[in-house]
């Protein structure tokens, strides 16, 4: 019998990912992929099995799956309240599903995005190489619906040899994100203006980018009325468009973009806003010199 998960419930959004189909920007095809990278890759180093294996990316929990024949899983990311059957399971840690039972994600009171993991992994067909959905681009599976069926790969050769993995906890409070200046810093009246305002998680987020409000960034005088040619951006990317709101592109960006970027955020803390929630606070450090991402 070849293993699936029967999906019963999704909450309000759950997406198949892995991480992404990187080196296709040239011909116009974003990466996608996890939103939390370091998330999804601790649920694969705990089912020991390699990073291409894709996992179900879950917004503020809600999933419900059974069980058809035996699989193991994983909980990373942000903290839901789990049950197999009724009896509560732990996250970050492998957890054996036999035949017909039922997993349950109640809601996460700290951060965003839960991660079940898949020993195997679902293995629905990948689209350009890889099995993400990029839901800006309409590209790879859709999400996932009550009713589904997700195949699980064929298991690993090695065998799991961790029963736990230490964490640490999501931001309650606001967050810290280090930034290195990026391109167009100097488009900004006041370059230190990002690193001197506290800013909020606005309601309008999702996988494209973390909308942040609070006072607006004024353009320098000598940039007034001019208009930026399209250029390329990445993952971690802070863009201001004419607004003046910032916006930290995340897993689902654009592959190019017309607003100046005035600051990148590095690749570990890109990760802590994925996590972010509508209304929670946010600060920017500027880096002198571009570290390790």
């Amino acid at each position: 019998m070849t293993a699936a998960l029967e999906v019963l419930a999704t909450g309000p959004l759950t997406l198949v990912q892995d991480l992404g189909r990187p080196g296709l920007a040239a011909v116009g095809v974003g990466r996608s992929g996890a939103a939390d990278r370091g998330a999804f890759r601790l649920g694969a180093r705990l089912l020991a099995q390699d990073y291409q294996a894709a996992a179900l990316e879950v917004t503020l929990g809600g999933l419900q799956v059974r069980c058809q024949g035996d699989v193991m899983v994983a909980l990373t990311g942000a903290e839901a309240p789990a049950q197999v059957d009724g009896r509560p399971v732990d996250h970050r840690s492998p957890v054996q599903l036999r035949d017909g039972q039922v997993l349950r994600l109640g809601s996460p009171t700290v951060g965003l995005r839960t991660y079940l993991a898949v020993r195997g992994g679902v293995a629905v067909p990948p689209v350009l190489g890889s099995r993400s959905t990029d839901t800006l681009a309409g590209v790879g599976p859709p999400p996932v619906r009550a009713g589904d069926v997700l195949p699980v790969g064929p298991p690993p050769r090695d065998f799991p040899c961790v029963d736990a993995a230490p964490s640490a906890p999501l931001a309650r409070d606001a967050l810290v994100l280090r930034a290195v200046p990026g391109p167009r810093e100097d488009w900004l009246a006041d370059p230190s203006a990002l690193a001197a305002t506290s800013w909020t998680v606005s309601s309008r987020s999702d996988r494209v980018g973390v909308r942040l409000e609070g006072p607006a960034l004024t353009h320098a005088a000598s940039r007034r009325g001019q208009e930026l040619p399209s250029e390329g951006v990445v993952r971690g990317a802070l863009q201001v468009p004419p607004n003046g709101q910032p916006v930290l592109f995340l897993a689902d960006h654009p592959v190019t973009g017309g607003y100046p970027v005035v600051a990148v955020v590095v690749g570990r803390d890109v990760d802590l806003a994925a996590q972010a929630r509508p209304g929670q606070g946010v600060r920017i450090t500027l880096l002198g010199a571009a570290g390790p991402c």
